[in-house]
């Protein structure tokens, strides 16, 4: 009965073990299709997965993990061989002492990896200290720090959103090596989903890291952008604000010449260009100042440099700041103005010329036919440049000072001691006078003005003749009253007439360098009127 038993029992077994390898057979078959499918898939991550960044810097992550696996190992057996003894033993323990000296220079390569499967890129760049905008040059700084700022914020993302795709694959993988578990398992297939389960785990870290990173990174860059916009707007207000307090200023150096224009006639246009000069560097001065305390922090440091350095700088530019004192003397006293005409002497040179500018640091001057030109220079037209610091140290003549248009002039001609030297001095006086009349007038009502300012002994300005004895006759001296721009033109004319009258009298003889000899009335032979071969020689003294 039992034999029986076990019989039915081993028969039902051998059928189902049939029926099971029937039902095997035919799912292999079934499913061959989709298992190529699979295979073809898994294929097409791996290629798309080849050449990414990612998987590269996560194989040198895994390269230094196997790497520091391996120095483990040898500096485990270094210190074993270290104190056996016998060369073999030796030669070992050197052998490994290399080994670990590679290892070592191979971790340091990739030494980045020890902490993270990416490497530094799980770290967004350092935030650079945001700049300080403290005046309108560091606004440019500024909009060119933010946009490096959203950059780098950019550049994080984008890695966030590499990362994400890397893991989404790495999923996907893994999703159809469990579907193909199912239909075909294999002990190759079971090592390559445990490895790509650990590269997963080792991605859903680094994502959830890098997405953490990356939102607060995100804000942070927002706070700091929004702070340097804040200094950015400050920074167009004041500006604005001192652009605006500097169009003021100018707005009323504007209006300030406009009245000085309609209010001076045409014969202060003189007047007119200084006083504007002034106040264009006035204004200059003052616009300077208000921009040097805008952006100066503490202005009390700026003055005690100054004051330090004032010693330095005063030595070294002397000669600038004395003629920046010049230029403040010369406007103040009113001693020259432009259009003034001039003469500068310097070291044995004479220039005499018309004032075209005074600047800052010098005075520019025209030179003109004058008589200096005539009898010294012997050439003109020049343009000079005169210092202001020479008002302190060298001889400078105005011609034209205050509203004075005139300058006295002489003509010096010499007639013989036999000569009416009366008749000749009320010759010249009457021409003198006749020519000079008009500038007689002037001078008259110029000195009359001067005299409510300036103490002055000898306001009369009609023309003087005076008689001098010279050793070659007698000179006759005029003196007039004549234009300071145009002295010679009058001169000429008056020289020449006086000339002229001086012929049509026959006892008034113009006299020049002359020598008197006497010769003795008795014959002498050619030998004797040598110099010194007889007693009354033509030569020889009486």
């Amino acid at each position: 009965m039992i034999k029986y038993l076990l019989k039915i029992f081993l028969f039902i077994v051998l059928l189902c073990t049939y029926s099971n390898a029937e039902n095997k057979k035919e799912l292999t078959k079934v499913d061959l299709k989709n298992i190529r499918i699979y295979k073809e898939q898994i294929q097409d991550i791996e290629e798309s997965l080849k050449d990414n960044i990612w998987i590269k810097r996560y194989n040198n992550y895994l390269t230094y993990r196997s790497i520091e696996n391996e120095l483990k190992v040898i500096k485990k057996d270094a210190k074993k061989y270290a104190n056996w003894k016998g060369e073999k033993w030796k030669e070992k323990s050197y052998q490994l002492k290399n080994k670990i000296k590679i290892k070592e220079n191979e971790l340091e390569l990739i030494s980045e990896y020890r902490d993270s499967p990416i490497g530094n890129k799980i770290k967004p760049h350092t935030i650079q200290k945001a700049p300080e905008v403290t005046n309108p040059f560091a606004i440019i700084e500024a909009y060119s720090y933010i946009a490096q700022l959203e950059d780098e914020k950019e550049a994080y993302k984008k890695i966030n959103v590499e990362l994400n795709e890397v893991l989404e694959l790495l999923i996907k993988n893994e999703n159809i090596l469990n579907e193909l578990k199912i239909v075909q398992d294999s002990k190759l297939l079971l090592e390559d989903r445990k490895a790509l389960q650990s590269e997963i785990k080792d991605f859903v870290m680094v994502v959830d890291i890098v997405s953490t990173t990356d939102g607060v990174f995100g804000k942070r860059i927002e706070q700091i952008t929004l702070e340097v916009e804040e200094q950015i707007n400050e920074e167009f207000f004041r500006t604005f604000k001192i652009l605006f307090i500097i169009f003021v200023f100018f707005a009323i150096a504007f209006g300030l010449k406009l009245i000085i224009k309609k209010y001076l006639t045409q014969k202060d246009d003189d007047q007119e260009y200084t006083v504007n000069k002034i106040i264009n560097f006035s204004v200059i001065l003052i616009s300077v100042f208000v921009l040097l305390f805008s952006y100066i922090d503490n202005a009390s440091y700026l003055v005690t440099f100054l004051g330090f350095a004032s010693a330095g700088i005063a030595i070294a530019l002397k000669d600038w700041f004395m003629s920046m004192f010049g230029w403040m003397a010369i406007m103040t006293s009113g001693a020259i103005h432009v259009g003034d005409r001039i003469k500068v002497t310097r070291d044995g040179v004479e220039v005499v010329g018309d004032v075209l500018d005074i600047s800052l640091f010098k005075i520019s001057v025209r030179e003109d036919v004058t008589i200096t030109s005539y009898m010294t220079n012997r050439r003109t037209g020049r343009v000079f440049f005169i210092p202001n610091n020479y008002i302190f140290t060298d001889l400078i003549a105005n011609y034209t000072y205050d509203d004075l248009r005139t300058v006295w002039d002489g003509i010096d001609i010499y007639i013989t001691f036999e000569s009416n030297h009366k008749k000749a001095s009320e010759i010249a006086k009457r021409i003198a006078e006749k020519h000079a009349h008009g500038y007689t007038e002037l001078a008259k009502k110029r000195l009359q003005k001067m005299k409510t300012k300036y103490v002055l002994r000898s306001m009369n300005p009609e023309p003087r003749v005076f008689s001098f004895i010279e050793p070659y006759g007698i000179v006759i001296s005029a003196w007039y009253q004549t234009n300071s721009y145009a002295t010679l033109a009058l001169r000429s004319k008056i020289s020449m007439e006086i000339l002229d009258a001086y012929k049509e009298i026959d006892d008034i003889q113009i006299a020049y360098p002359t020598q008197t000899l006497r010769v003795s009335n008795h014959q002498a032979q050619a030998e004797a009127m040598l110099p010194g071969t007889g007693a009354n020689g033509f030569f020889d003294a009486q």
